[in-house]
Order: C-alpha cells, then structure tokens, then sequence
C-alpha cells in the first residue's frame, strides 16, 4: 500500500504578515515566495488582493511557482450576488489558480459580528463558492472559529462547512483561529467532521499557537485524517502566531508514523535547505533567529555536558534525535568552565584543530577558559573567540594586523531642522604588513540617526585593512548584545556580537571590559580575525 500525499498550505505572506510589527515590501513578498516554491510546497497564499497596496502589487507582479499560487478573501457579503460583490471581484481579479475564502463557522460570530441570520450567513457561503466553482478556480474555505463553533453549536457548524463542501470546495480548512484548543479535541473534532461526510482528502488544518500546542494539533489532525496542513515560516502569525513549518515539514519526513505514511512535496534533498530558508525571513524581518528553535536553531543541537560531549563524540544518535544536516543545520560542543576535555577536543575538531588525547596544551586551554569566565568572559555562546583562544595557546593564531590606537566619540549637535541629534564618530589606526591605515567613520543612519559608537568603531574598523579588505567586504554585524556581570572584584561589561557573511555563515564573538567600547571592540576584531582564518587568508 502506497503513502498517502500531505498538502503543505504556506501562509506567511498573508496570516504571517498579520504579525505585530510585520510589513512586507512587494520585492521581499516575491523573494520569500521563491524561497517557499523551492522548499517544495504545494500552495502560497500571497495576500489580499484589494486590501493594501502590496498584496495587490505582488499579484500583478505574476510571480511564476510551481506551488499553487492562492488569493485570499472573504465570502460575498448579504444582500448582493456573489458576481455583485466587489470584494469577491477583487480576489477573482489576482488571476491566481486557487482563491481561499475565509468565512464565518460559529453562530455567535455570524450573529454577533456579522448581525445576520444562520441562515443567511449559510446561503452566503454556498453562492460564494459556487460562484468560485463557475469561475474555474481551486476553491477554499477557511472556515473561522471552527473549532470553538462546534464546542458551541456542532448542529451549524457542520452545516457551515458542508454548504462550502456541497457548492464544489476542494478543501475545508478547520481553524483553530484563537488557539485555544488542545490536540484531543482536533482528533476528536476532526473524526466527526469526518463521520458526517466530509472526506479527510477535502480537509485542512489551520491552527495557531496561543497554547504553544499549534504545531502538536496540526499533528493530531494528520492523524485523524485531515490532508492539507496550513501555517507559516518560523511559526509567524498573529499573537502567538500559527503552526510552523519549520516543525512540522521535518517532522512529517523525518518522524514515524508520518514518514512511512505520508509523503509530501517536500524532498530530502529540499530539506537540506530548511534552516537556510528559516534565516532568510528572519534577515528580511531584522529579527535575531531563535537559537532553541526546533530543528532549524543554532542550539538545536547544541551539547554544553561533558558527558553528553563525550557520547556524542563516540555516536552522535546519543543525544541527538537526527542528524542536523538533514535540515542544513550543524552540531555545536560549547566551551565553557563546565566543559571537559572530551568537549575540548570535539570543540577543537569542528574547528579543524586536532589535538591528541593527553596532550599538555588542553589543560591550558581549559585553565585559561577558566580563568577567563571568572573575569566575566562567557564561551558558551562565543564559538568564534573559543576558538581564536585555542590557536592562540596552540601556536597557530596569525596575526593579520594590529590596532595601533583607536578613538570613538560622541558629539551633540543641531541639524538643519534645529533638533538636538547625536554624531558617533570613530577613528582608528590599524597596521597591516608595516604599512598604517587611518580610517574615520560615522555612525549615521539614512535618515539621519545616529547607529551608535559600536557601529562607528565597526564602520571605521572594516573601511580599510588594505591586502584584506576584500575577504571582510561582505560581512555584517547582525546582533549585539550587552550585559553587566560581576567579573570578580568590580562590575565589568559583557558585550556578544553576532556577524554574517556573504556564505551565510554566523558568528559570535564575546569582549570583556569595564568599558562597553572597549568590549566591543575586542569582540569586533574577534569577529574579524576569525573571518580571515576561515577564509585561508595568509598572514
């Protein structure tokens, strides 16, 4: 008997976008839409068309995937046709293959904030899809509230969905729409939705996260039958947000009974570029990624115990639930003052250090990591300065340059509006193969603001290294993090910075100092140097 075929609905570009301080530009819409179509998935639902200006504008931008593009609307309102509705109109007029209409499944909804008859509001579902039908589209119906509706009245809100179901709706989507449900009553909902006629192959699962059960009810539904699965990049959405792909596509391929039984659009080889997917919308959002996210987060399969650092080094099945690659993502052994030689050693091998068991230099490495945590240095987190620490006491840290002297500061002025702004200004003399470079920079924004004395230091830092400026051309400070902690015998400051490259590659790199740009600039020319030695730059 062969597997059965999951649909996966993506989301992010519509109930995504429904996100508190989301808004995305047309161009952004496009590029996550491409990265989505590569993933595999079967359908996109890109917007409203007619409700903003961006939804309209991607529609008219004709993005050509092999997903089923789908517009989103909303069934035709009482007291006209549905070939009267403008509303209806505009969603027709996207062009898109598929149309998802959402629309009312819960009596106290359609009583109290539509203010019409149950009978009205089901005769207004049947029309619209009907009319969708005979317009030659894949029609959906997101029936709202359904899950609370059939807790209040089951009688109407399977009446609701089997209008949509009898007037030619190729799938019903359940929606959780507050996220207030559990997975027992989706599986026990879903089977009787099922037990009245409508076909698991017909039905959708659309939940949020409100109970951080989003992903788990999504689950449940599978398992009771429904065949198309709906949510969002990283979990993006409204409140809590909506059901996450990230989780739930390896889970659907990677975990029993799902990957014997289902198949998706989604290839083993797709996968591999899941977490590369996962950053790609957090970069477009400005958002740091979630380092505990499932699967696709830097600490995902991270291992700080020595023990665990230890089996691990003998079979990585000991503590991890797969193999990271298979969703693009990479194993970390931490470093800090809990580690063990046997994390040092695995630590020193990712990083293309090897070391042998017993060797003086490992106990001097951890001494001085130490020693160094307990002035408030932290390489827990700091993979990047562990390792420039370890080639330091090995031999084997280059020196690409030197900082000669360096200057940041802060000046008030008046612009031309005659406001008081703030200027950083940074300058710093650097030494490259005995030869100087004096850069300057400012730290100002396009419109004006100022970005601060850390962006002035790494502005002026990166200007000019002469013979390696091209290896640091594309690299960028994504992250930077702060926090007073008691270094022994006075408060110092911690500063982590994150920084990417071009590659994709992310870094953290940790400075400790009783002054924050004294920190930070330690962890800016860690950031550096560790971009010059992974790239083969010579000394």
């Amino acid at each position: 008997m062969g597997k059965e075929r999951l649909f996966l609905f993506d989301t992010t570009l519509r109930d995504g976008q429904q996100t508190q301080g989301v808004q995305f530009a047309t161009s952004e819409k496009v590029q996550i839409a491409r990265t989505l179509d590569s993933l595999g998935l079967d359908y996109i639902e890109g917007g409203w068309p007619g409700a903003n200006p961006t939804d309209s504008e991607f529609f008219e931008a004709d993005v050509s995937t092999s997903a089923t593009m789908t517009a989103f609307g909303m069934t035709k309102r009482s007291g006209r046709s549905a070939a009267n509705d403008d509303v209806l109109a505009a969603v027709l007029n996207a062009k898109t293959p598929a149309v998802c209409l959402v629309g009312k499944s819960h009596p106290f909804h359609v009583e109290t904030a539509l203010g019409i008859t149950l009978a009205e509001n089901t005769e207004n579902l049947r029309a619209s899809f009907a009319h969708l039908v005979a317009e030659g589209r894949e029609a959906l119906f997101d029936a709202e509230h359904f899950f609370d509706g059939f807790k209040a009245n089951p009688d109407y809100a399977l009446e609701a969905i089997h209008a949509a179901f009898d007037a030619g709706a190729r799938w019903i989507v359940l929606c959780d729409t507050n996220g207030g449900t559990l997975p027992h009553e989706v599986s026990e909902i879903v089977t009787k939705v099922i037990a009245s006629g409508i076909p698991g192959t017909h039905l959708g699962i659309h939940t949020h996260n409100d109970t951080e059960n989003a992903v788990a009810n999504s689950l449940a539904a599978v398992m009771a039958g429904c065949r198309q699965i709906q949510g969002t990049l990283n979990g993006l959405g409204e409140r809590c947000g909506n059901a996450n792909l990230t989780t739930i596509i390896p889970t659907l391929l990677l975990k029993e009974p799902y990957a014997s039984q289902f198949e998706t659009g989604v290839s083993l080889d797709a996968l591999k570029g899941l977490r590369k997917a996962s950053r790609m919308l957090d970069d477009i959002l400005n958002r740091v990624p979630a380092k505990q996210a499932p699967y696709v987060g830097a600490s995902a399969f991270a291992h700080k115990a020595g023990l665990h650092a230890s089996a691990i080094a003998k079979d990585p099945t000991t503590y991890e639930h797969i193999d990271p690659t298979v969703v693009g993502n990479s194993r970390i052994v931490p470093m800090s003052n809990q580690a063990g030689q046997s994390n040092l050693r695995e630590r020193l091998v990712q990083a293309g250090l090897t070391v042998e068991k017993g060797d003086p230099a490992l106990s001097r490495i951890l001494e001085r990591i130490k020693d160094r945590e307990a002035r408030g240095y932290s390489y827990d987190t700091a993979q990047a300065s562990f390792e420039l620490l370890a080639r330091a006491e090995l031999g084997s840290l280059p020196a690409f340059f030197e900082v000669k002297r360096y200057r940041v500061t802060v000046e008030r002025r008046r612009n031309k509006r005659g406001r008081m702004v703030s200027l950083s200004e940074a300058v710093v003399v650097t030494k490259v193969h005995g030869k100087k470079f004096l850069n300057v920079s400012e730290s100002m924004g396009p419109d004006g603001s100022d970005r601060g004395p850390v962006n002035a230091l790494s502005r002026a830092l990166a200007k000019d290294l002469g013979p390696y400026q091209d290896y640091i051309a594309d690299m960028r400070l994504v992250d930077f993090k702060v926090r007073i902690t008691d270094g022994g015998t006075e408060a110092v400051t911690r500063v982590i910075i994150d920084s990417e490259d071009g590659k994709g590659r992310r870094w953290s790199t940790v400075g400790v100092s009783a002054n924050i740009v004294d920190a930070s600039f330690d962890a800016l020319i860690d950031a550096i140097n560790w971009k010059l030695i992974r790239d083969g730059a010579k000394s």
